[in-house]
């Protein structure tokens, strides 16, 4: 392991990881607030150190002091608040949803402010003079309201979702939209500018710098569309509180006030449904790009800083070391400073990282799933990184560990199930010596480590073991036996095919196999169809994908010595000539062996034999038993026999005429040997040649003929 994408796979405690795949002490985490809630969906400070949280599926909002003591400041009769903004005087907006309205906090007591009568309200903006700005849905409308029930259209973006929304350095609004992820600069009423328009279908997070840059999230998911598409499916009473687990996004509004944006909300227990005609679900696309951050720089070009096709980002957040950006994976937090440079900073390990605020040069980090509130503080003392656990496949002997890194100590464990339990063997005896301990876990299939930085300048990067797989067998799954015409040879001259030696079948009107002498002209020898061969064919592998060869050998039926063919196969198939073999039944034995792939002692072989295999290269013969012609009609007895199969067809043609079945005595055409009665009627007169054909069921073919007078 040495890359960032290695360390990434494993779990963080305390432990800051850079883009190269260097582990150090990280920030510490500490707990500030746990709202016992799901998720906390927005952040938003307020007077003399005090902050604002808002949570959901209850919808409340929690006043937390310096000293983190918390309170309940005010449940909505809805059950998300997405949304919140805070005034100097410590007034708190709060926007309900589905279905809600905008309340205003003021000394403890909340008042309806204004209700846009839209299905979600997912984010707020409040200027310094006062004006409060709702990004809506699903309409995607902006409202511009200036005080208690006065309220007026903004600004009708055309989107469904206005999911972010901010006031630039100018007093401009920004407005982040979905589903066609476009960014709009509002520099008054029904006046805007497209500022971006992001290849994703929506634009989320928000954030700005002091030189005028706009910083920008992307997602790919269409989380609004996913929200919405789930809330229209499912009605629910107010005061069930469903198990759920929540997938967030957020923005942020201006200077380092943050507002949340709509969740992804995956009930795990049953409610009542209420299906619509039609719901839009949006769906996310493996292996293309997920989630995007953007500059949008003063001159309206645009940088596309980091993107990523396994994470979501959520939040984003300008500070003097860089853009720091929070995610759904584990709750991670990264910073990417200006030239680039990537560092996982943080890694809570709860379900997202949905909100990030700057409170006194101190980042607070909002999740879900958890509902907490942590506070990243200076580099710990101690951290902690447990690897991603390694599959060699099979039951291994551990070598040694070797690593890169100062003020580190390391141990692993092992086992034989993929995820550690109390199965697993304890964790090892820190190991000391960096250039190669050797592992104490027993040997097993699996192996983790765990590496523990001990103090705040100690690091680590390139972690490498060696270890060495038990030797599993091959495997041969099957041996199949076929007959085959062997590849055409080039045309050979009359000189070279009439010197070959030809294989000849000869007709005779007795019925005999043997030749017949000519006493008169010689006889044209007419060669037999091309030579049958025999092909063995085999499927083997081998698990640990060791290089293999084979030892093929038969054996004939009744007989207990097996007969070597080959030896040192790499091929997986052995071609023999069909004559090599008398006729009878075989089994053939195909043994693989690793051999060449390990030493003596360790190398292993599987074998298999097949099925019997029938071979038989001759052909039935035919007896003429009698014949005789009456006029028109003519009846010829016969038998047949083979010798090593059971006949399969018999036929007879009349003058070289097409041929026609000849069923046996007994009707069935199953033994090697056969009796035939053919009559044969309405013939022509003058001499006729009949013939007689009969086949075994290895196809071979025996003749006969009879001249009818």
């Amino acid at each position: 392991m040495s890359s960032f994408t290695d360390f990434l796979a494993g779990k963080m405690d305390g432990v800051a990881l850079s883009r190269d795949g260097h582990l150090t002490p990280a920030p510490q985490l500490d707990t500030i607030f746990d709202s016992g809630q799901p998720v906390i969906w927005s952040m938003q400070p307020g007077p003399a150190g005090i902050l604002y949280a808002a949570t959901g599926h209850r919808g409340r909002v929690y006043r937390i002091d310096a000293a983190g003591k918390s309170t309940l400041l005010w449940t909505a009769d809805r059950p998300e608040v997405f949304a919140l903004a805070a005034n100097p005087q410590g007034d708190v907006y709060a926007a309900s949803s589905p279905n809600g309205k905008i309340y205003r906090i003021r000394n403890g007591q909340a008042t309806e402010y204004f209700d846009p009568k839209a299905h979600y309200i997912w984010s707020l903006a409040l200027a310094p003079d006062g004006t409060l700005y709702a990004g809506t849905g699903d309409e995607g409308k902006i409202y511009r309201i200036t005080g208690p029930a006065q309220g007026e259209l903004y600004y009708a973006t055309g989107q469904g979702n206005v999911t972010g929304l901010m006031l630039d350095p100018q007093g401009r609004l920004l407005a982040g939209t979905e589903p066609n992820g476009i960014l709009y600069r509002i520099t008054a009423k029904d006046k805007a500018f497209a500022l971006y328009d992001s290849t994703l279908p929506e634009v989320r997070a928000l954030a700005t710098t002091p030189d005028g840059a706009v910083y920008a999230a992307g997602l790919g998911g269409a989380l609004a569309k996913k929200i919405q598409a789930t809330q229209q499916n499912q009605t629910q009473p107010q005061d069930a509180v469903p198990t759920i687990s929540t997938t967030v996004t957020v923005t942020a509004q201006a200077g380092s006030e943050l507002k949340p944006a709509p969740p992804e909300v995956k009930p795990q227990t049953p409610a009542p449904q209420a299906t619509p005609p039609t719901a839009a679900v949006a769906t996310e696309t493996t292996g293309v790009e997920k989630s995007a951050i953007y500059r949008i720089n003063p001159d309206n070009t645009v940088d596309t800083l980091w993107s990523s096709k396994e994470e979501n980002v959520y939040d984003l957040l300008p500070t003097a070391e860089g853009i720091v950006f929070g995610t759904d994976q584990n709750a991670r937090v990264y910073r990417l400073t200006p030239d680039r440079k990537l560092t996982l900073i943080a890694q809570t390990n709860d379900g997202e990282a949905v909100r990030l605020m700057n409170v006194n040069n101190a980042i607070l980090v909002a999740t879900a799933n958890s509902g907490k509130l942590y506070k990243l503080g200076a580099p710990g003392a101690k951290g902690n990184y447990e690897s991603p656990v390694f599959d060699a496949n099979s039951i291994s002997r551990w070598g040694r560990m070797r690593w890169q890194g100062a003020g580190v100590t390391l141990q692993t464990r092992s086992g034989n199930s993929l995820r550690p339990d109390n199965s697993w063997n304890d964790w090892s005896p820190a190991l000391s010596d960096s250039s190669g301990s050797p592992i104490a876990s027993p040997n097993a299939r699996y192996l983790q480590y765990k590496a523990t930085l001990t103090t705040a300048a100690a690091h680590l990067d390139n972690i490498s073991s060696a270890y060495l797989p038990q030797n599993n067998p091959p495997v041969v799954h099957a041996i199949t036996v076929t007959q085959q015409s062997p590849p055409s040879a080039p045309a050979k001259t009359t000189a070279s095919a009439a010197s070959s030696p030809a294989y000849s079948i000869t007709v005779t009107d007795t019925g005999d196999a043997g030749p017949v002498a000519s006493t008169g002209t010689a006889t044209q020898t007419l060669s037999r169809a091309i030579i049958q061969q025999i092909l063995i064919s085999w499927l083997a592998d081998d698990p640990d994908a060791d290089k293999l060869v084979f030892d093929v050998a038969f054996r004939g039926e009744g007989e207990d010595r097996w007969q070597t063919l080959r030896r040192d196969l790499h091929d997986t198939s052995l071609t023999l000539d069909g004559d090599s073999l008398a006729d009878g039944r075989y089994y053939f034995r195909v043994t693989a062996s690793d051999r060449e792939a390990n030493p003596a002692g360790s190398a292993k072989e599987m074998e298999l034999i097949s099925s019997p295999v029938l071979i038989d290269n001759t052909a039935p013969v035919i007896h003429l038993q009698s014949s005789a012609r009456n006029g028109s009609t003519a009846d010829i007895a016969f038998d047949a026999q083979d010798a090593a199969s059971a006949l399969r067809r018999a036929e007879w043609s009349l003058d070289a005429g097409p041929w026609q079945p000849i069923a046996p005595v007994d009707g069935i055409l199953d033994s090697g040997a056969e009796q035939f009665r053919l009559h044969v009627a309405n013939i022509q007169a003058g001499e006729l040649l009949l013939v007689l054909r009969v086949a075994d069921s290895a196809g071979n073919t025996g003749l006969a003929k009879v001249v009818l007078h």
